[in-house]
């Protein structure tokens, strides 16, 4: 069996706050160790189901350089740095079996949900035919082009929310509850770790039962961006259309794996600053 762990920050048990999650920010080497120990527990997981599986770990915050290698578990491997191919989920192909997402959070616009957003935050909201999809969404589909299911993701309740609606088999698990965009009510960390670990490994063994998230192309995709140097830049990218006086911009995408090649070049372009 081989399986891909995608760790992101924001819905780590004991993370409320941005500062948290940004190196230069307050309490940020606490929140990434205790990413990389929940991260571990996920890994011990799926070798108590299967002591003979392949475990990849995509750190999958920000810069992608944020879980500690030196106290990742020994038995796994670590996808680290970008850019890269396939984003947060660096390393999937076509012998992935199932995908854990832990640390994920809740997509942009959804209430009392702890540092919700989608990809960078400078992507307001993003729809695929006319349906909101946030990171769990489009992470899911982007397996489920390689006919891999999401078997568990851990994060704050609207997180698991979110993760049911798209995937009702899978196993979510909440490590917190939301209070706001900036505060929780928490498990304490090795409960979590606890929970995680115990979650992974039921999730791994009834993979079977979990249907990969699948949406057919071709797509119509639309992207709210929040700066207009950004909506200039992204209509200079064949195929991207912008509404005149509006901040959506959209293109067709043949393959969902064309549409998030190209919403991971948006994000991108949303970094840079006009000069």
């Amino acid at each position: 069996m081989k399986v891909l762990i995608s760790v992101d920050m924001e819905g780590i048990s004991a993370v409320v706050h941005g500062t948290e999650t940004r190196p230069d920010g307050y309490d940020y080497q606490r929140a990434r160790a205790v990413m990389t120990a929940e991260a571990n527990a996920a890994v011990a997981g799926v070798l108590d189901a299967d002591p003979s599986a392949e475990v990849l770990v995509a750190d999958s915050h920000g810069p992608f350089r944020n879980l500690l290698p030196e106290d990742l578990d020994r038995r796994a491997r670590l996808v680290r740095g970008k850019p890269r191919p396939l984003g947060m989920l660096g390393s999937l192909d076509r012998e992935t079996d199932a995908v854990l997402c832990v640390g994920y959070h809740a997509r942009a616009g959804s209430g009392a949900a702890v540092l919700a957003h989608t990809m960078n935050g400078e992507l307001l909201d993003v729809r695929i035919d006319g349906r909101p999809l946030g990171e769990i969404g489009l992470n899911a589909a982007m397996a489920g082009e390689f006919a891999a299911p999401v078997v568990l993701l851990a994060g704050d309740d609207a997180a698991c929310r979110e993760f049911s609606e798209l995937v009702p088999d899978g196993t979510a698990v909440a490590v917190k509850e939301a209070l706001g965009r900036t505060a929780a009510v928490a498990l304490h960390p090795e409960e979590a770790r606890e929970l995680l670990r115990s979650a992974a490994a039921r999730a791994v063994s009834r993979r079977a039962e979990v249907a990969p998230f699948v949406l057919p192309g071709p797509l119509r995709v639309e992207v709210d961006l929040a700066s207009p140097t950004t909506i200039d830049l992204a209509t200079l990218v064949p195929g991207v259309e912008s509404r005149t006086g509006g901040r959506t911009v959209a293109f067709t995408a043949q393959t969902f794996a064309d549409a998030y090649k190209l919403l991971l070049l948006l994000a991108q372009l949303s970094t840079i600053r006009p000069v």
